[in-house]
C-alpha cells in the first residue's frame, strides 16, 4: 500500500494538534457583569465613605484625564497603583460614586513603576500583600474597572519575564507574565483602565500590580511582590499588619471582585477637575 506523501501528512498532523490544543485550552467560567450602582446607591456610598468630607471633590463622568485602578494597602488611607495612572495628572482622585471622589496625593515609586497614593481622613480596609512570587501555574485574579466599569479577570501564572515599557523609560523591568483564562461576560477588546489593579492569589493576597496587557497574546503583566515592597519602603509606608484576604476560585472570582469594589478596597483612580 502506497504511503501518503510527507507534504500531506505534516499539515494534517499540525491541524489535528491545533484542534486538540483548542479543545483542551483552559477557560474559567465568565461571571456576569455586576449591575451598575443606582444613583441613590452611589450617593449613599459616597456619603458613607470613611474620608474627611473636606477632601471630597466633584468628578465628571468623562473623568477628563488619566484613568486606572488603585487598591488599599493600609487602613489609614494608603493605596497602590501603576505609575502610568498618575502621569500628567495634577489632581488624582479615587472615585467613590455618584460623581464624587476623594483627593489623593501621588508619590512615584522606584523607576516610576508604581505610584503610592495617600488620602486624607481615612481609607478602606487594606488588602494583604504576598511576600513571595507564587509557583508557575498558580491561579490569579484581577479586580478592576476596565473601561470605567466593574470587571474582573482569571489568570494563570506563566513565570517571570523582563519587560520594556516605553512610557516608563528604556530600562528593563522584572515582571510576572500571566495567561488570561477568563473574564467578565461581555467584556471585550483592550482592557483600558486595569492598570494599577491588584492581581490576587487564591488566598486573596496581592501578588502584583497590573502594569499592562498584550491583547493579541492574551497576556497580562504585573509587578513582582518585591516591587510592591520596594515602592512602599521608598515612601516610608508599612502595609497593614494582619490584613485578611478571602479565598478566591474560578467559581467565585466575580463575586469576590465585586465585594472588593463595593467596600472600596479596590477603587477607580481618575484625574479630577478643580
Amino acid at each position: 500500500m502506497a504511503r501518503p506523501p510527507a507534504w500531506l501528512v505534516y499539515p494534517l498532523a499540525m491541524i489535528v494538534l491545533a484542534l486538540a490544543a483548542l479543545e483542551l485550552r483552559e477557560h474559567a467560567g465568565a461571571p456576569p457583569a455586576p449591575p451598575p450602582l443606582s444613583a441613590p446607591e452611589g450617593a449613599a456610598l459616597a456619603q458613607g465613605a470613611p474620608f474627611d468630607l473636606l477632601s471630597i471633590v466633584r468628578v465628571q463622568r468623562g473623568f477628563g484625564g488619566a484613568m486606572g485602578t488603585a487598591f488599599s494597602v493600609a487602613d489609614n488611607g494608603v493605596w497602590l497603583s501603576a505609575g502610568e495612572v498618575a502621569d500628567d495628572c495634577a489632581h488624582p482622585a479615587l472615585l467613590l460614586g455618584a460623581g464624587q471622589g476623594v483627593e489623593a496625593k501621588a508619590r512615584p515609586g522606584p523607576r516610576d513603576q508604581l505610584t503610592v497614593l495617600t488620602t486624607a481622613g481615612g481609607g478602606a480596609p487594606a488588602l494583604p500583600l504576598a511576600t513571595e512570587t507564587p509557583p508557575t501555574g498558580s491561579p490569579g485574579f484581577v479586580a478592576a474597572f476596565p473601561h470605567g466599569r466593574p470587571g474582573e479577570l482569571a489568570l494563570r501564572l506563566l513565570g517571570a519575564e523582563t519587560l520594556y515599557l516605553p512610557a516608563r523609560g528604556a530600562h528593563p523591568l522584572p515582571v510576572l507574565a500571566w495567561a488570561e483564562i477568563g473574564r467578565t461576560d461581555g467584556l471585550g477588546g483592550a482592557l483600558v483602565g486595569i492598570a494599577g489593579a491588584p492581581a490576587l492569589d487564591s488566598a486573596g493576597r496581592v501578588v502584583g500590580v497590573v502594569l499592562g496587557e498584550s491583547p493579541r497574546r492574551g497576556r497580562i503583566y504585573t509587578t513582582t511582590p518585591q516591587a510592591m515592597a520596594q515602592a512602599l519602603a521608598a515612601a516610608g509606608v508599612r502595609p497593614a499588619a494582619g490584613a485578611a484576604g478571602q479565598p478566591i476560585t474560578t467559581d467565585n472570582y466575580g463575586l469576590a471582585a465585586d465585594d472588593l469594589r463595593r467596600t472600596l478596597r479596590v477603587a477607580p483612580m481618575v484625574c479630577a477637575t478643580k
